[in-house]
């Protein structure tokens, strides 16, 4: 067998393993790029593909040649999958088949080979979706100035407009600023082009630089610009002009205009310090690709000959074999694609525990109303048991109780941050931190525990919520996730639950005063809860 068609069988050895290795998360990618949100994911390992195809003389020029480096590479990023598995995070594991991938490069190609194609290789990672609670943080963020700046843009034209929280008030219409509408569509594939534009833009390092860091204000002004240019639109034409096509057809022209806006950047840069420079902008504005080590300009031309091209590239084949540093990082693979399916279908056994159905209603003065979540809450959180409930003590106000009882927490099925579901419906995060609940005669044990105020125009919130994972009580989620990947390797065991308890800030109460009635109410109910989330 020759070494080429030996190659091509190992290359394709390693993308089955790998694709039954990463098969969960890679369908989750890919659920991920059929979104919104991450639509532009789905091309991006194309036009790596084609930059990687562009680099094929570079590659011939540096010269290619196995190294062991690959194979640490690979181990490190095959560990990372291991974490992401037992730790529930998804990023995790799209960040170590990245790894996997640029280990299998440096193994056959060795350090100079991969560093040809290094541009290529990092763009992959602008596919991968964020992590969900820096996905709410930052989209959080962006409704808020967005928001702001519709608001702006409306009474600069003339528009009266005010703004509570999310919600811009035009009068008689009101009109809500949603996830969907945060510009995070905008900022997200509009950063992945302006990485590739500094790439393809031939010019200082710090022009190109700025051009990356620019497209964040751009979309964040754009998108504020759309939403004024809404708020205008339903002020003349009715609420109608904010939704369907009328909304989409918003989007994408602006967003069009967001990408001449960074080309009109990448012109005018290009002009700056050069006015005696007659060069066109399109010569600056290239697909040739660049590389850390400039080719000499000799050897440059030599290679621009289609002879002499075909000739480097023949050459390049031939040194091109699977070494035994390849063809180790392949074999790596195998065991490892065993192990996960049975890491995959191991049982964990959890202790016994009383289901939520059983939960009581009343407790020493309190009296409460079960509530039921609809299915489409259920379906996204896929919890295993749960409770909501409002409870009252007399004529007070009413304090809901949530909690989520998760048997075994794996990729897809874990408690999920509050963080990412507290904003909605208009509300907002005000203020979030950590308080300890000190212990009494009828709670045992300290409680330290997250205490989040929430606002709705004049409406406000307390919230308090923590983790219960096995015999902690957690509240800081990353905390979660490290003990996740503890527990399930030394105590087989990943159970746990997330309780939240919630009240209004009634008319002539003050925040202390829910302070305390929500402290009374976890004093009450704690010690119940153990028998439904055990130790």
């Amino acid at each position: 067998m020759s070494s080429k068609l030996f190659l091509g069988f190992s290359a394709l050895l390693a993308s089955l393993l790998l694709g039954y290795l990463y098969a969960d998360s890679l369908a989750f990618l890919f659920r991920q790029w059929g979104s919104e949100d991450y639509s532009h994911g789905m091309f991006v390992p194309l036009i790596s593909l084609f930059l990687i195809w562009q680099a094929r003389h570079r590659i011939a020029v540096a010269g290619m040649k196995n190294s062991w480096w690959g194979l640490a590479v690979i181990s490190a990023g095959l560990f990372f999958y291991w974490i992401g598995e037992f730790a529930t995070l998804y990023v995790l594991q799209h960040v170590s088949l990245w790894m996997v991938i640029v280990g299998l490069v440096i193994a056959l190609m060795g350090f100079r080979g991969a560093r040809a194609i290094a541009f290529p290789l990092s763009y992959l990672l602008t596919s991968i979706p964020l992590p969900v609670f820096l996905y709410a943080s930052l989209s959080s963020q962006l409704q808020l100035w967005s928001s702001a700046l519709g608001v702006g843009y409306l009474q600069l034209v003339g528009v009266t407009a005010f703004r509570e929280g999310n919600v811009i008030d035009l009068g008689l219409i009101q009109l809500q600023v949603v996830e969907a509408c945060s510009g995070i569509r905008y900022l997200l594939p509009l950063t992945s082009l302006a990485l590739l534009c500094a790439y393809l833009f031939k010019d200082r390092m710090w022009r190109r630089v700025l051009l990356v860091l620019s497209s964040i204000p751009i979309s964040v002004l754009v998108n504020g610009f759309r939403i004024g240019m809404i708020g205008v639109l339903v002020e003349w034409y009715g609420q109608g002009a904010a939704e369907g096509f009328y909304h989409l057809f918003e989007g994408w022209v602006l967003f069009m205009a967001s990408l001449g806006l960074l080309i009109l950047e990448m012109w005018v840069l290009a002009r700056i310090g050069t006015m005696g420079d007659r060069s066109s902008f399109l010569s600056r504005f290239t697909w040739t690709d660049r590389s850390p080590d400039p080719i000499p300009a000799a050897t440059l031309q030599l290679l621009r000959s289609p002879s002499t091209l075909a000739s480097a590239s023949l050459k390049a084949s031939h040194r091109l074999s699977p070494g035994p540093a390849y063809l180790c990082s392949v074999a790596l693979l195998v065991p490892v694609a065993f192990a996960s399916t049975i890491m995959v279908e191991r049982e964990e056994v959890p202790p016994p525990r009383a289901m939520f159905v059983d939960f009581p209603m009343k407790f020493d003065g309190w009296l409460g109303t079960s509530l039921t979540l609809e299915k489409q809450y259920i379906d996204a959180l896929r919890f295993d048991d749960y409770v909501l409930a409002d409870y009252r003590f007399g004529d007070g106000q009413p304090v809901n109780l949530y909690a989520a009882y998760y048997r075994s927490q794996r990729m897809g099925q874990s408690a999920h941050s509050p963080q990412s579901c507290l904003p909605g419906g208009g509300w907002e995060i005000f203020s979030i931190h950590s308080v300890d609940l000190q212990a009494s005669s009828t709670m045992l044990r300290p409680l330290h525990v997250n205490r989040a105020l929430i606002q709705k125009d004049s409406q406000k919130q307390i919230v308090l919520y923590w983790f219960k994972q096995r015999d902690r009580i957690l509240s800081n989620e990353y905390l979660v996730k490290v003990y996740l990947f503890w527990d399930a390797v030394s105590r087989g065991r990943t159970d746990g639950a997330l309780v939240r308890i919630a009240s209004l800030v009634g008319p002539g109460e003050t925040e202390d005063i829910v302070d305390q009635r929500l402290r009374r109410f976890v004093a009450t109910i704690d010690p119940e809860l153990i028998r439904y989330v055990p130790d």
